[in-house]
C-alpha cells in the first residue's frame, strides 16, 4: 500500500516538457509511480484543476540561524519551497569557537539584519565543528537544507582579531585550509566568500574575508576541488571593476567548480539592461579560461524597507551613519533633530559617491517612498516620495525625511523607489531567465529580516513572470526553479518528478498563485520590538517534503521532515558546463 496518492492534477515534472494529466504514488518518502496510479494509499490528495510540480529550490538564503528558532523556515515553506541553500557570503555560523561567536553575532546583526537579541536568545551556539552544527539540525527542520562554510567564519577562528585589518601569513592560510577541509569532509556543501564593499561587521569595519589577498581565496578554492559534491560562491563588488571578473574566473578554475554570485537586479533605471549585461560578462571571462560563473537573478525589484531603528539597511555607510546606531534609541531620536548632526550626515553620505549602486541608493533621500508612519501628524505622507514632501515644505530631502522619523520616534518605514515592476522590467527579466549564465533566485531569505521581501521569489515568478506578463511559460518557470538549480548544486534524486526521486512536491492553482501584501510580523524571539518583513502566499494548496505534507491550504502541519543535506551523500560533483547542457539550460 502507498503512503500517499496525488490524483487528478496536471503534472509539470520540472524538465521543461509540457504538463500532462496524471497521478503520483508516494511511499517511504519517494515517488514510486507516475501516471495512472490505482494502488490504494493511506491518504489521497485530490489535485484536480491544480498543477503538481517539484518543490522549488531556493539557491541563496541565510537560514543558518533562523533554523533554530523557526524550524519551519517560514515564509519560504508557504511559497512552495522545499529545499534551501545557506551559509553564503562567507557568513556561516560554523565552525565555531566561543571567541569567534562573540564576533559573528554582532557581525550578522549588522550585515545580515538579524537582531542581536534574537541571535543571543534563540540560537544555542554550542557546537564547534561544522559536523556538530549539522547534527544540531538533523530531524529538526521542515525543509531540506544544505550549508556552505564561510570564509569569514574560518578566518576569524584561525586569525582571531587579526582577521580584520591584516593579511594572512602562510601559516594562517594553511590553518584555514585544514579547517575548510575538515568542514567539507563533515558535510559542508561548499565554500563561500565576499569582497562586497557593503559587507561590514559589528564595528562597521570590512568583514574578515575582505582583508584576504586573492591568493588566499584561490588557495582555499583548491581545497574544495578535493571534495565530492561541493561548490563555490563569491559575492563580488557588483560594479565589476577591473580585475573582478578575472578573480572570479581564477577562483572557479582553482576549485574546479562553477561559482555563483548574488545578485543581478532589474530596476527602472535607464542603464539597467546595460548594467546587467556588463555583470553577466564575468561568465564569458570565466568560460574563456575554463571556469564557470553563474549569476543569481532576483525576480522582482528588491523593495528595501528601511528605518532608523535598525542599522542593517544603512550597512556600509561611513562616519556618523555607523556611529548613530551605537546611540540608544531615545538619544538617536533626539540627535537626528540636531542640524549639526544632519549636516554631518550629508557630508558623510557624499563619501559613497562613485562607489556603486549598492551603497549609493541608500543616500538618495529624495527617491525614498514613505511606507508606514506612526504619528498622527505623519499619516498623510504614506505612499509619497520624500522629494515631493520636501518640495512642498521647502526643505532639503534629508530634512524632510528626518522630521518625519523624529516625529515617529524612529518607527517610520521608507523604501527606495527603484522601478522595474512593469511590463518592460519583466520582459527584461524574462530574457535573463532564459540566459544560461543565470539562475533564478537570490532571495536572501532569513537575512535582512526588517528590510527585504525577496523571499517570495517562487510565487513572484509564477504570478508575474508567467501569469501577468507572460514572459516565461509555466513549464519553463518550474524547470528553472527545480531541475536547473538541482543540477547546479548536484542534488541527488531531487528537482524533477520521476520514479525513485524524493517526493518534494508542491500543488498549486496556477490561476491564483502569487504573493500577498507585505506586512510586519512581530515574532522574533528575544526582541518584542523588532519585526520581520513578511508576505503570505496565495494559491499554494499543498507542500510535501520527502513525502510528508508540511503545508495544507496555507497552514503548517507542524511536521519537520526536512533532510540536512551533506556533500558527497546528498550531492554529486557537477561538470563545469552543467548549466549549458541542453537538458538543463
Amino acid at each position: 500500500m502507498l503512503d500517499l496518492r496525488i490524483v487528478g492534477g496536471t503534472i509539470v515534472d520540472g524538465t521543461g516538457r509540457p504538463g500532462f494529466r496524471g497521478d503520483l504514488g508516494i511511499k517511504d518518502g519517494r515517488i514510486v509511480a507516475v501516471g495512472s496510479v490505482e494502488e490504494p494509499a493511506l491518504e489521497t490528495i485530490d489535485a484536480a484543476g491544480k498543477i503538481v510540480a517539484p518543490g522549488f529550490i531556493d539557491v541563496h538564503t541565510h537560514y543558518d540561524a533562523q533554523a533554530f528558532w523557526d524550524p519551519t523556515l517560514s515564509p519560504s515553506c508557504f511559497h512552495g519551497v522545499t529545499t534551501v541553500m545557506g551559509g553564503f557570503c562567507g557568513f556561516s555560523i560554523a565552525p565555531l569557537t566561543a571567541e569567534s561567536a562573540s564576533y559573528i553575532k554582532p557581525m550578522l546583526a549588522r550585515v545580515e539584519g538579524m537582531p542581536l537579541e534574537t541571535l543571543e536568545a534563540a540560537v544555542p551556539w554550542d557546537w564547534a565543528s561544522f559536523g556538530e552544527f549539522l547534527a544540531r539540525l538533523d530531524g529538526r527542520i521542515g525543509l531540506n537544507a544544505g550549508f556552505y562554510v564561510g570564509h569569514s567564519a574560518i578566518r576569524r577562528i584561525v586569525m582571531g582579531e587579526r582577521a580584520v585589518g591584516e593579511t594572512a601569513q602562510p601559516a594562517d592560510v594553511e590553518a584555514m585550509k585544514v579547517l575548510l577541509d575538515q568542514s567539507l569532509a563533515e558535510g559542508a556543501l561548499g565554500f563561500s566568500t565576499t569582497v562586497s564593499p557593503g559587507h561590514v561587521d559589528g564595528d562597521n569595519r570590512p568583514v574578515p574575508s575582505r582583508w584576504a589577498e586573492p591568493s588566499e581565496m584561490i588557495e582555499l578554492a583548491r581545497v574544495v576541488a578535493r571534495h565530492e559534491g561541493t561548490g563555490l560562491e563569491l559575492l563580488p563588488d557588483i560594479e565589476f571593476g577591473p580585475g573582478m571578473a578575472e578573480l572570479m574566473a581564477d577562483f572557479s578554475v582553482a576549485g574546479q567548480r562553477p561559482v555563483n554570485w548574488n545578485l543581478v537586479v532589474i530596476t527602472g533605471r535607464p542603464d539597467t539592461e546595460s548594467r546587467a549585461m556588463h555583470q553577466l560578462a564575468a561568465s564569458d571571462v570565466a568560460r574563456a579560461r575554463g571556469g564557470e560563473v553563474i549569476a543569481l537573478a532576483v525576480p522582482s525589484t528588491p523593495y528595501a524597507h528601511m528605518s532608523f531603528r535598525s542599522p542593517s539597511a544603512f550597512s556600509g555607510l561611513p562616519g556618523v551613519w555607523a556611529e548613530m546606531f551605537t546611540w540608544p534609541a531615545a538619544e538617536r531620536t533626539a540627535r537626528l533633530a540636531d542640524p549639526a548632526v544632519r549636516a554631518q550626515m550629508i557630508e558623510d553620505a557624499a563619501k559613497v559617491k562613485g562607489q556603486g549602486m549598492a551603497l549609493e541608493f541608500k543616500v538618495q533621500f529624495g527617491d525614498f517612498k514613505i511606507i508606514a508612519t506612526r504619528a498622527g501628524a505623519n499619516a498623510g505622507y504614506k505612499d509619497r516620495l520624500v522629494r515631493d514632501i520636501a518640495a512642498e515644505r521647502g526643505v532639503a530631502p534629508l530634512d524632510a525625511l528626518l522630521d518625519i522619523v523624529v516625529a515617529d520616534g524612529l518607527d517610520t518605514i521608507f523604501a527606495p523607489e527603484l522601478g522595474g515592476e512593469d511590463a518592460a522590467g519583466y520582459a527584461l527579466r524574462g530574457r535573463l531567465w532564459d540566459d544560461d549564465r543565470v539562475l533564478i533566485g537570490a532571495s536572501d531569505a532569513g537575512a535582512h529580516l526588517d528590510v527585504i521581501d525577496t523571499f517570495a521569489f517562487s510565487t513572484t515568478v509564477l504570478e508575474k513572470g508567467v501569469r501577468k506578463y507572460g514572459v516565461i511559460s509555466l513549464e519553463a518557470a518550474i524547470h528553472k526553479m527545480t531541475q536547473r538549480p538541482a543540477a547546479y548544486f548536484g542534488l541527488v534524486d531531487r528537482g524533477t518528478i520521476a520514479s525513485g526521486n524524493h517526493a518534494d512536491i508542491v500543488v498549486f492553482d496556477q490561476t491564483t498563485v502569487g504573493r500577498g501584501a507585505t506586512y510586519l510580523k512581530y515574532d522574533l524571539p528575544g526582541d518584542a520590538e523588532s519585526y520581520r518583513i513578511y508576505a503570505d502566499a496565495f494559491g499554494i494548496a499543498h507542500v510535501l517534503v520527502n513525502g510528508v505534507e508540511i503545508v495544507r491550504d496555507g497552514a503548517h502541519t507542524g511536521k519537520l521532515p526536512g533532510t540536512v543535506l551533506r556533500s558527497g551523500r546528498d550531492t554529486r560533483t557537477v561538470a563545469m558546463d552543467v548549466m549549458r547542457q541542453p537538458t538543463i539550460a
